[in-house]
């Protein structure tokens, strides 16, 4: 009886185990081919955009048939489709079931993440540090994912005030927290290249939710930290 039970529960725990296998292999091969399909897209919109750009510079005066212009379209149309590659990942793609639980429900803060991005405006780059801080509410999500969520956002033609709303958000959507604090520190060459020409001006914004929005002692010793070197 007893050698029938371990019959069953070991057909039982492998039958699960190959449950899971099978998951994790379909999970790979859905994200090979959604990475295929986007990169069958950016190679479809490239020749338009290879056009886009050599109608601008010839617009600028420039001769296009010249050595140093010859492949500029090109490599700009590649350039432009990587920095708005944003566009094509989600939370769900980039997190990859990093999230795991944890009995753990004090501050965790990750600051310093560099951060690139394109002004909505005038397309040219703003740039700086993100500093991000939350409170678990029995989930923590690996470290790394949360610069990963920072280079989804980024990754796309934006204005300070609502990338730092979006990785906030995206978040405390996915982690479903006690609360969650973002901060962006960022020069923009449209300040500092065009305009009013102000090299050393830095923008800084934050977005609050949960506890860090309720209390202030929490945002406090966010900020504290966070500043902290």
């Amino acid at each position: 009886m007893n050698a029938h039970c371990d019959t069953v529960e070991e057909f039982q725990c492998n039958n699960g185990f190959s449950d899971l296998i099978i998951d994790t292999k379909k999970s790979a091969v859905h994200r090979k081919h959604e990475t295929s399909r986007k990169e069958d897209e950016d190679e479809s919109r490239l020749p338009a955009l290879e056009a886009a750009y050599t109608n601008i510079l010839r617009h600028l005066g420039e001769d296009t048939h010249r050595e140093g212009l010859l492949r500029t379209p090109l490599r700009a149309a590649k350039a432009i489709q990587f920095l708005t590659k944003g566009y094509h990942e989600t939370i769900e793609d980039i997190l990859n079931n990093a999230i795991f639980d944890e009995d753990h429900d004090e501050m965790v803060i990750v600051k310093d993440i560099d951060m690139f991005s394109l002004c909505e405006h005038h397309l040219v780059p703003f740039f700086g540090k993100v500093h991000i801080g939350y409170i678990p509410n029995k989930k923590v999500v690996g470290l790394s994912k949360l610069a990963r969520i920072v280079e989804i956002y980024s990754r796309r033609l934006q204005v300070q005030e609502r990338l730092t709303k979006q990785i906030a958000v995206g978040i405390h959507e996915a982690l479903q927290p006690k609360g969650v604090a973002v901060v962006i520190e960022a020069a923009h060459m449209c300040m500092v290249m065009r305009g009013v020409q102000k090299m050393n001006s830095r923008t800084v914004t934050s977005a609050m939710l949960g506890v860090y929005l309720e209390d202030p002692k929490t945002r406090e010793e966010f900020l504290t930290l966070s500043q902290r070197a």
